[in-house]
């Protein structure tokens, strides 16, 4: 009797010890994000990835002619009368949104794929955009510029923390179309690829390289 008795506060901090543990593991892993996709879709800029520059009037029409709006077609006839001899004003532009750099993404430690793009926007600012992204859902799941290269297999699950990175916020889906704003200052020269990027772990679950667009 007095050993039974004896025996059960270690029995019940046994119990404790491994719930907290549990909790623990549930919280740290979070294995449910395994089957619990969340898709995104965000609008991305309207852009033609064949066509890395160009401008528009004010009015959001291209030149007739494919050159600068604002600029006379050569072959017009020049103005008469009060107009005579003076410039022809030219109307204000607008800088379409241009892709500056892409690329496709590899997987790794997770089945990743879609496209990566910088885009530089109207206001001269950039952003990353994720077309199509498809990649696992997982705890604490980041979007990083890095200036590492982007390898194929298990060679290229670690390397991303080594070098410069900017981070540009937490992944907001692991499917479909997002964007992230680069903040100002970054040099894109140097940080030319992309990963998803899971911070508690440490370990790529997919990446792309930015090869400039022209």
């Amino acid at each position: 009797m007095f050993r039974r008795l004896s025996r059960a506060p270690l029995t019940w901090v046994a119990v404790a010890v491994l719930g907290v543990g549990a909790a623990f593991g549930l919280y740290w892993f979070q294995p449910w994000k395994v089957v619990a996709d969340r898709q995104v879709d965000e609008r991305l800029s309207d852009v033609d990835d064949a066509t890395p520059t160009g401008t528009v009037a004010a009015d959001g029409t291209a030149p007739a002619d494919g050159g600068v709006a604002g600029t006379t077609p050569a072959g017009t006839a020049t103005p008469t009368g009060a107009a005579a001899g003076t410039p022809p004003r030219a109307e204000p532009t607008a800088t379409r949104p241009v892709v500056v750099s892409r690329g496709e993404f590899v997987s790794h430690e997770h089945d990743t794929s879609g496209t990566a793009r910088i885009v530089r926007t109207a206001d001269g600012g950039h952003r990353l955009e994720l077309v199509g992204l498809d990649t696992s859902n997982g705890p604490d799941l980041r979007v990083w510029l890095s200036d590492q290269p982007v390898r194929t297999g298990r060679a290229g699950w670690h390397v991303f923390d080594d070098g410069r990175r900017a981070e540009l916020g937490r992944l907001k889906g692991n499917r479909g179309d997002q964007a992230y704003a680069v903040p100002a200052g970054t040099d894109l020269t140097e940080l030319t690829s992309v990963t998803i990027w899971c911070q508690r772990f440490a370990v790529s679950f997919g990446a792309a390289s930015l090869v400039p667009a022209g």
